[in-house]
């Protein structure tokens, strides 16, 4: 599993909308839209930021690893 993918079900899993974590990251929705489908890169520091919304490592969300541990704090 890739990132989009990765950061597309932790998204699904937990009930929220695209709009909702576009906000978070600072960006539109289309923006996010597209990240979750490979037309844009999504930034390091985006990528850094959802680890921490959804308390999992950077290995997890970038699909490195499929074990879910906790962000580091």
């Amino acid at each position: 599993m890739n990132y989009r993918e990765r950061i597309r079900a932790l998204r699904e899993d937990n009930d929220y909308t695209q709009t909702y974590i576009a906000s978070i990251l600072n960006v539109g929705q289309r923006t996010y839209a597209d990240y979750e489908l490979g037309k844009t890169r999504i930034p390091v520091e985006s990528l850094i930021k959802l680890a921490e919304f959804y308390n999992v490592d950077m290995n997890y969300i970038t699909g490195l690893s499929n074990t879910i541990t906790p962000f580091p704090r």
